[in-house]
């Protein structure tokens, strides 16, 4: 065990997002060695809503990241000590008795639904209605990747020997056993939240649900050994053979302790493609009640999680479809289009001169509705693109907010600090408008692949590089820049906030309704 970071000892993370694959080598400090990163196919749509991609391109692209990193670096290979893989939430794969995929993997992005679920019981359809829950429980069969196969593709799914996690995935093709991390079980399976483990016989899971408990792979907390890099692994991608391969988490579990936020009271936001607030836990929450918290890349603790689905997606689209001016400013003058983006915000005072975002771009399950749509209001003659561009920044934080004061009422814990991860963090616009909106100190992890570094934190911890999780995170992570709340902006956000933002949705959910009603968009459960 060591109490000081060994120079000659270094950790692969595995990190499978949605654009890309990144192989990562971390030191035993958290300092990023070395990084290659292999860009994905963009995923295929066959009809509307859909979103799949080729199983085996993912584990090709991670292949060639190895690869890759092997050929940008001198450490030698016989320093990696462990290996880890972390992934994109939600992405499910096929496997045949051979562990061949059967089919392109549904993705996280994938909308599809079906009509054709398992019946539950009438004790359980009685229960759900009581408690006031059937339309979730519903929209959690409709939604169920499971269900869709087996009603749409039975053929498929009566050859599915294993139906698997990408992280499951890929720890099959590292190391041929089919176990994941606990840490990774984000996603419509038989799954039991609170106890860590597939739920239990008499679980309703397995009634709404049209799979065999055979079907599922082995689950392990995350530091787990489980198991080692096969010659056929070894050939594919560099690593050398029977280096340990050890459980970590999902992306966002991995993000949130490789921010360094493993206490109740630091939040951790992510300005990722889903822009998330979360807290770690040790105590079981439900901030939206009957919807449990995922899995922590910590053994035994919760990740209190308020998600705004295609939250930072909002910030790319405006990009696309108004930022033509900095894309070729940028490409003329060889500068990054992200400064010139902050520039637009910082020409805007805050409060974007009462331009309010409420950033609901996808609609939700309970909180937001199922009715739910994206508004701004507030426009004047005075209003130009770059106040749109503040105000959906403005519209995100002012969610995240509202987000953690859920958390904090249902935990119990006040958040005193944040942590700001994500592609976002990289613009300081985004992070001072983030201060001052939150009224609280805002740091930048120090590094920008977190996820990659909470994977590493996992293995650190898993095979004694370091003595546990806290000792690890601790000698691994720290903050980076930090933003204070500018007092006379965070005067201006906390009145907008209080007397603006927390009544719109209240007061134009009965206008989305009307609308869904009249447009069938979106579509009613």
């Amino acid at each position: 065990m060591n109490n000081m970071a060994d120079p000659d000892q270094y950790i692969l993370s595995i990190d499978n997002g949605t654009q890309s694959v990144r192989a990562l080598l971390f030191d035993l400090d958290g300092n990023l060695a070395a990084k290659a990163q292999v860009h994905l196919e963009a995923y295929f749509s066959d009809h509307p809503g859909w979103a799949e991609h080729d199983a085996e391109g993912y584990w090709q692209a991670v292949c060639e990241a190895c690869q890759r990193l092997w050929s940008v670096t001198d450490i030698p290979r016989s320093a990696v000590k462990g290996v880890a893989v972390t992934t994109q939430r939600g992405t499910v794969v096929n496997l045949d008795k051979h562990g061949k995929p059967l089919r392109p993997a549904i993705t996280w992005l994938d909308q599809r639904r079906t009509d054709q679920v398992p019946p539950l019981s009438p004790w359980w359809r009685a229960a759900f209605k009581l408690a006031r829950v059937d339309s979730t429980i519903e929209f959690f069969r409709r939604e169920a990747e499971i269900n869709w196969i087996a009603a749409e593709q039975p053929d498929i799914w009566a050859r599915t020997d294993k139906f698997l996690l990408l992280s499951g995935f890929l720890n099959y093709r590292l190391c041929e056993r089919f176990v994941d991390s606990i840490g990774s079980q984000v996603a419509y399976l038989p799954f039991d939240y609170k106890h860590h483990r597939w739920a239990g016989p008499r679980d309703w899971k397995w009634q709404a649900l049209a799979i065999k408990p055979s079907m599922l792979p082995e689950l392990v907390a995350p530091g787990t050994v489980i198991g080692a890099i096969t010659a056929a692994a070894a050939a594919a991608t560099g690593i050398p053979q029977g280096t340990p391969l050890v459980a970590a988490a999902a992306d966002k579990a991995c993000e949130v302790i490789g921010a360094g936020a493993t206490e109740p009271h630091i939040g951790c936001l992510s300005y990722g493609t889903t822009a998330t607030v979360n807290t770690t836990t040790k105590k079981y929450v439900e901030v939206t009640p009957f919807i449990p918290p995922y899995p922590a890349a910590i053994p035994g603790a919760y990740s209190t999680e308020v998600q705004i689905f295609r939250g930072y997606w909002m910030v790319n689209w405006f990009k696309e479809q108004f930022g033509h001016l900095e894309q070729a400013a940028a490409h003329r003058h060889g500068g990054s289009p992200e400064e010139l983006f902050d520039g637009l915000v910082e020409d805007v005072p805050p409060g974007s001169m009462g331009l309010m975002l409420q950033p609901y771009w996808s609609p939700g399950i309970r909180v937001p509705g199922p009715e739910a749509k994206g508004a701004m209001i507030g426009f004047g003659d005075v209003h130009t693109r770059a106040h749109m561009y503040r105000a959906i920044l403005e519209g995100l934080a002012y969610a995240l907010r509202e987000g953690m004061e859920r958390i904090e009422k249902r935990g119990g814990v006040k958040v005193t600090e944040l942590r700001v991860a994500g592609g976002g963090s990289q613009s300081d616009a985004a992070m001072q408008l983030t201060a001052d909106i939150f009224g609280l100190p805002a740091a930048r992890a120090h590094v920008y692949e977190t996820s990659g570094l909470g994977a590493a934190i996992a293995v650190a911890a898993g095979l004694g590089l370091h003595k546990d999780f806290d000792a690890a995170t601790r000698a691994m992570t720290r903050p980076g820049r930090v933003f204070l709340p500018i007092p006379a902006n965070q005067a201006i956000y906390e009145r907008l906030y209080r007397r603006v933002y927390l009544k719109m949705y209240q007061r134009l959910q009965p206008m989305y309704a009307e609308i869904a009603d009249i447009t069938g968009y979106p579509e009613r459960l």
